[in-house]
């Protein structure tokens, strides 16, 4: 948790202030001083007595006691100027912009665990190294510009980087987006998001301050903690959205299954994000217009209205809108009819709503009112440039008017940002929002409009089975498991497999041919992927074909026996799951066999996975008309399909080092889903995810 003198210091030092306002000590010196810090304020530099005004001294030591310390010097001298800080001066919190620590090399990672290592013995909190600060109602903590006038009800922002922070801020002044505060954790020393989040979590008081939430993030530390707070705010009906940018080492390592070469670390992240309920972004403009939508009214359906006085850009954010679920519904009747009369000759209103170039203020308002009263409507999106002939300021005071006034959201999509460059000034600044591009605002509208967040479900996996479960697996190594213990694992978590003998030697296969009906399946055991070393033999029909593929299996480089499985008919499906660094597992389902990699169609979500949560994996799936039924050919069991997929988010929370599991194929019919292969890793972390964590969490 962030020390409270870190959030509402009632003094601060700068070390490193100076008059040099271009340097990062004067910059923030000159920001706190113009933004007014009530508190007192001072510096540390070495060769004034004052700077900017303000009481200097030239010795750390000499400084009075003090609640928030801002460092501005080089890296090499931070650990002295922190330690007398610390263990002499009562400081808790601590902003360091020196750069030069782990973001460097290996010297520099050590001197910051050693500096953390001050703060957290003083109890104390820090943002940085390495970072622009931080910006609250209480004190403006930054060393760049701009700055932005803060609002209650504008988006708390905590960004990894400080460039990119700058970048979003200087962009959200020209949208008129607003901040009620900024974050920045620059190498996230001590505090990175996870912690920036549990303050406002642990902060928020519901009716008062932000509901919304953007966040640019490099790392994820603790991505149960992050999971955690994300879910808990938007639970209290927050809004997140989300960038993050890079992915981890262990991601990118070769893969050794198909869950592997599916399961990067993208899809963690994609999954983390639809478990907590986070908008995923992938750019700052994006980000931003996602931002400016969500601090709009909320809609009540997907039907929009598109009006507008320039044909182009409504073709082009209809289009957008209806490919990505939205609807742009005909508007007929006696209702539309009048609303034409209203109109210049040559306009429509079939939706979009087109008043033409020569479009006034009073017919936009007639247009808002029919669609604010039509109950084919649930959002209106209003495209009005200028082609720079007159003056259009009438028009945004009659669309300010009806943003406030109308109970249907409103967007302005302004797009003429140089010829009406003063109007749309002048209507930000009574606190709208402007959208500058049609198909960026359709997107993000989307984006928002069919974000389905993951329910969230119960791990309950039966504890009966626990102690045996336990036994098979701790007797066993890392690594993958033996393929008669893998089925164990499965049968254990109430997945049915296919009868399966091994066979390792001529008299062990005579001796099985009396249990054999035909035809049967013919796979080694041994290399990894059978079907890279022709290791899989399908419809073997009798004695003579047995004995010839058996000899010729057991040939194979690395060959330890043969599997005998029945040949078993049906639709193939794939169940995976994979376990990233200190990440949940993953589950991932799809079509099976060569249509895992060949075909990509895969969804995943990660544990724990209810019922609800698989079936929407499963729905979700491009292939899914064909796991229905399609132009006679019949379906699969779609419900045991999802349940299987639930005992195996089960069996992960009693097998935490569970690394990988593979099952591919599983043969379904409408009656029946049967595994007829198996891989499973084990891959012993230091610390394992303990049962039913994750149900405590989400």
């Amino acid at each position: 948790m962030l020390h409270p003198k870190l959030i509402h210091p009632k003094s601060i030092a700068v070390v490193g202030g100076s008059d040099n306002i271009h340097s990062p000590g004067g910059r923030v010196l000159k920001n706190l001083i113009d933004h007014q810090f009530e508190g007192e304020l001072f510096a540390v530099n070495p060769k004034q007595d004052r700077v900017q005004g303000v009481k200097s001294y030239k010795d750390i030591r000499d400084i009075p006691k003090v609640d928030l310390a801002i460092i501005a010097i080089s890296a090499k001298y931070v650990y002295e100027a922190v330690k007398v800080l610390a263990q002499q001066k009562n400081t808790k919190g601590f902003i360091i912009f020196s750069a030069g620590f782990s973001e460097k090399d290996e010297e520099g990672a050590k001197l910051e665990k050693d500096i953390v290592e001050l703060i957290n013995d003083a109890g104390g909190s820090l943002l940085g190294p390495n970072n622009i600060g931080l910006i609250n109602k209480h004190y403006t903590g930054v060393f760049t510009t701009p700055v932005p006038k803060l609002n209650e009800n504008g988006v708390d922002f905590i960004s990894g980087s400080g460039a990119t922070a700058v970048f979003i801020i200087e962009a959200a002044e020209s949208m008129g987006i607003t901040f009620s505060s900024i974050y920045t954790v620059g190498n996230s020393g001590q505090a990175g998001v996870e912690e920036i989040l549990e303050f406002l979590d642990d902060s928020f008081e519901k009716g008062k301050g932000s509901k919304v939430k953007l966040l640019y993030i490099e790392s994820i530390k603790d991505p149960l903690k992050f999971l955690k707070h994300t879910a808990s705010l938007i639970n209290k009906g927050c809004k997140i959205a989300a960038i993050k940018a890079g992915s981890s080492e262990e991601g990118n390592r070769a893969a050794s299954s198909h869950t592997g070469a599916i399961a990067n670390s993208d899809v963690f992240i994609d999954t983390l994000f639809k478990k907590a309920g986070i908008i995923r972004c992938y750019g700052r403009n994006e980000l931003l217009t996602v931002a400016g939508i969500l601090q709009q009214k909320e809609s009540e359906g997907k039907n929009i209205a598109i009006i507008t006085h320039a044909g182009g850009p409504a073709v082009m954010l209809t289009d957008v809108l209806s490919k990505n679920g939205l609807n742009i519904p005909p508007l007929k009747g006696p209702e539309s009819e009048a609303l034409l009369e209203k109109l210049y000759n040559g306009s429509s209103v079939s939706n979009p709503i087109d008043f033409l170039a020569t479009g006034n203020a009073g017919q936009l308002e007639a247009i808002i009112e029919f669609c604010e009263n039509c109950r084919d409507i649930d959002a209106m999106a209003v495209i009005f440039g200028s082609p720079g002939l007159a003056p259009v300021d009438d028009v945004y005071a009659i669309l300010d008017q009806k943003i406030r006034t109308s109970k249907k959201p409103v967007y302005p999509i302004l797009p003429s940002v140089v010829n009406v460059k003063s109007e749309i000034k002048e209507f930000i600044k009574k606190g709208n929002i402007a959208f500058p591009d049609e198909v960026l605002f359709g997107n993000a509208l989307a984006k928002i409009y069919t974000h389905s967040p993951d329910r969230g479900g119960e791990s309950d996996p039966d504890f009966r089975l626990f102690k045996e479960v336990r036994k098979l697996v701790d007797g066993l190594p890392d690594g993958y498991m033996p393929t008669n213990a893998a089925v164990n694992l499965l049968e254990y978590a109430g997945v049915k497999f296919a009868t399966l003998l091994e066979v390792r030697t001529e008299a062990e296969l005579k001796k099985s041919l009396k249990s054999l009906t035909y035809p049967v399946v013919l796979k080694v055991d041994g290399p990894l992927h059978k079907s890279d070393v022709g290791g899989v033999i399908l419809n073997v029909s009798n004695k003579t074909e047995l004995n010839s593929h058996f000899h010729k299996l057991m040939q194979i480089e690395g060959a330890k026996s043969v599997m005998i499985q029945p040949m078993i008919k049906g639709k193939e499906l794939f169940i995976g799951a994979k376990k990233e660094t200190n990440y949940p597992h993953v589950i991932l389902c799809g079509m099976g066999g060569i249509f895992v990699e060949v075909l990509k169609d895969i969804n995943a979500s990660m544990i724990p996975v209810s019922e609800e949560d698989a079936l929407n994996m499963i729905t979700s799936l491009k292939a899914f008309p064909i796991l229905k039924g399609v132009r006679g050919q019949g379906g699969i069991n779609i419900k045991l399909f999802a349940e299987t997929i639930v005992r195996i988010s089960n069996l992960l929370s009693i097998v935490p080092e569970i690394a990988e599991v593979d099952l591919n194929p599983l043969m379904a019919t409408d009656k029946e889903l049967t595994a007829v292969d198996v891989r499973i890793r084990l891959e012993r972390p230091n610390k394992k995810l303990q049962p039913k964590v994750l149900t405590e969490i989400v």
